[in-house]
């Protein structure tokens, strides 16, 4: 089923920050995480590079964006603009443009914790490849082999965004299989209806990519 949260229609309802314009955040401890993903250990800002100017090149669809990591923007980043209240932001570099993939990290309706699994897997269907890719489709069970329940893990917001950041490498490929409204937003990153499932593959072109999955307590699949 469908769950009845999620994005809402836009994905992005968000608090605005005193920062308006781009150019990156000033860092501070709320981006402050481990270093994920093979980095070289720490901690590490990922909030440090975001911006407030994003470019308008998604289309009103589902897709696949295909482009490289330059943020990682947690509730906690008051310091960045647009920061989001009860999603992580992930900001992309994608043919010159910075875009916003919005990965909900609380519900609103029931049980808030959002379900999250890490899965090592390929990238499904065509490579990796710079852009903005509609006319896909994805599906967690036929694509993934997975269903609701464990391995996925019930998880609060605080700790759900400091295990997706550390899932994360600042400058890596990534590939968003999202819905957009058009402009520079996407959203529903989530299992949906099996038709067009919301996933994050991180390092897509390496040879052991990882998959960042999620749903919601109310949804069976």
């Amino acid at each position: 089923m469908i769950s009845s949260v999620g994005c809402g229609d836009s994905g992005d309802t968000t608090t605005t920050s005193s920062a308006t314009t781009g150019g990156g955040g000033s860092g501070g401890a709320g981006g402050a995480t481990t270093d994920g993903g093979g980095g070289t250990g720490g901690m590490v800002d990922k909030a440090s590079g975001c911006v407030g100017t994003f470019g308008t090149a998604l289309t009103d669809a589902f897709g696949r964006i295909d482009g490289t990591v330059l943020a990682v923007v947690k509730p906690s980043d008051t310091q960045c603009p647009m920061v989001n209240d009860d999603h992580v932001v992930l900001e992309i570099t994608m043919e010159g443009a910075v875009y916003r993939a919005v990965i909900n990290v609380q519900s609103t309706i029931g049980d808030p914790d959002v379900r999250f699994l890490a899965l090592d897997h390929a990238l499904p269907g065509l490579g990796w490849q710079e852009g903005w890719h509609t006319g896909l489709t994805l599906d967690y069970i036929g694509d993934f082999g997975v269903h609701a329940g464990p391995p996925f893990e019930a998880i609060p917001l605080a700790e759900l965004s400091d295990r997706i950041a550390d899932e994360i490498t600042i400058g890596e490929q990534v590939s968003v299989f999202c819905q957009s409204s058009g402009g520079p937003s996407s959203h529903e990153i989530h299992r949906n209806d099996g038709v067009v499932d919301g996933a994050i593959v991180l390092h897509p072109s390496d040879p052991s990519p990882k998959a960042l999955l999620f749903h919601f307590g109310d949804q069976t699949f």
